[in-house]
């Protein structure tokens, strides 16, 4: 069976956030049929509800499932954005805990590490983030490892990554992971992305 990628979209989601890891594990699929492999990711988007959701820049999306009717999900993505409201949520904190408890593997990208520590996913663990909002992550939450100045922090079950483009770096790793080294190298190539591989 493939590894079920569920990303959370949100309004003012940052778009390349999530674009990026959907590029990466929708292209490594694309390469394993090509080559006659089964495959090995299935990648869709999750809302809090049904309807479109509004990204940041005005981006509208139709996400592929919500909350009520998502299948089980194996490797959980929290992109970051505007992420004010969603802290506030207490339906969202609770559904990032509960999938993230679930998940093999729970991921973020950017500003998302705000909502997987209010959600107690990355409690006392080593993270990254932004590099704006270094700072603000160790104030919120000084309980986290928060490292600065790589693209990917790998934890084993918990990856985090730095801003916007640096989640694309961190699928390719989490491809390299889940299905190898060949198949990731393969994706970047396909994708003509320059891979930076520093952790």
């Amino acid at each position: 069976m493939p590894t079920f990628v569920g990303i959370y979209i949100y309004p003012d989601v940052e778009v390349l956030d999530f674009t990026g890891p959907y590029e990466v594990f929708s292209t490594a699929t694309r390469l394993a049929l090509r080559d006659g492999q089964p495959p090995p990711f299935s990648t869709s988007t999750i809302a809090a509800r049904k309807g479109l959701v509004r990204a940041r820049a005005g981006l509208v999306v139709q996400p592929n499932y919500n909350f009520a009717n998502h299948p089980p999900i194996d490797l959980l993505i929290i992109p970051g954005g505007v992420v004010t409201s969603e802290l506030e949520n207490p339906e969202v904190v609770r559904w990032i805990e509960k999938a993230a408890a679930q998940a093999g593997l729970t991921a973020s990208v950017c500003s998302g590490a705000f909502l997987l520590a209010k959600a107690n996913v990355l409690y006392a663990h080593k993270v990254t983030t932004h590099w704006e909002d270094i700072g603000e992550l160790k104030t919120m939450f000084p309980l986290l490892k928060v490292v600065e100045g790589c693209r990917w922090v790998d934890t084993g079950r918990y990856v985090t990554s730095a801003g916007i483009s640096a989640g694309i770096d961190m699928s390719l790793h989490l491809v390299e992971r889940i299905a190898g080294r060949e198949l990731a190298e393969a994706t970047a190539r396909q994708m003509d992305f320059d891979w930076r591989r520093n952790s």
